[in-house]
């Protein structure tokens, strides 16, 4: 399979255009993945545009790469958005990982009542920008033609405002309802993942009073890191995509 690259200038290149790889991506390319003059690769702008090339100059400074075919793949509709709790470690940060590549469409760092984890003032610049710099790498890696938006983070007030136009499911090991028995009704899909110590009852109340409807994954508790991409991987089968 040919290597993929991120250039969000690349939308209006047509099939004969030469589109440049520069900075971090060009070295990432040439020194990393050592790409060489004359090999096929892909390019996308992470909202939908896929192009095919032939790399024809490489550099750590600089790739060009001659588009011989272009195509454009619309949105993902209904979308997968995940509502990921922040945890302690790199916990949230792998689940961030795996829900890119098993196709999530966004993704809400949720500031839960248990979260060790706190964004608060600069920290929540530098947290969303990390979770950004991930989702970013994991499309790369697996060949996404749309990178997932990372959301500011959110409140538990936040997340029950969503549910007046998006369905929110609630994984909780208490509930009766199987994810995997449940039928697309057309919304957007919002996933909500609660940290080590898990969903608390008030926010379980509460959400579950705008109109989120809890369900459970399976007989195994998982870990926060693990819940969302397994459920992801549950609904992608639902909703046609696998």
């Amino acid at each position: 399979m040919a290597l993929h690259f991120l250039v969000e200038n690349s939308s209006d290149a047509a099939v004969g255009d030469l589109v440049s790889l520069t900075g971090a991506e060009a070295k990432h390319a040439a020194v990393v993945r050592r790409l060489r003059v004359g090999e096929a690769v892909t390019v996308g702008d992470g909202a939908g545009v896929w192009l095919t090339g032939v790399a024809e100059e490489v550099s750590p400074s600089r790739v060009e790469v001659r588009v011989s075919a272009r195509s454009e793949e619309s949105a993902p509709h209904p979308r997968i958005v995940l509502a990921q709790a922040l945890a302690k470690g790199d916990r949230d940060e792998l689940a961030v990982q795996a829900a890119c590549e098993l196709g999530v469409d966004e993704i809400v760092p949720w500031q839960a009542s248990r979260s060790v984890s706190r964004w608060e003032g600069p920290k929540a610049v530098k947290g969303r920008e990390r979770w950004s710099s991930i989702v970013r790498e994991a499309a790369k890696q697996a060949h996404r033609a749309w990178v997932p938006e990372v959301s500011p983070p959110a409140t538990t007030a936040d997340l029950a405002v969503r549910a007046a136009s998006q369905r929110l499911l609630l994984l909780d090991p208490g509930a009766s309802t199987r994810l995997s028995e449940l039928e697309p009704d057309g919304r957007d899909i919002v996933l909500v993942v609660g940290p080590e110590g898990g969903i608390s009852d008030e926010e379980l109340t509460k959400l579950s009073d705008a109109g989120a409807e809890r369900v459970l994954l399976g007989e195994t508790v998982l870990r926060t890191s693990t819940a969302g991409p397994a459920a992801i991987a549950v609904l992608s089968v639902a909703l046609g995509r696998w």
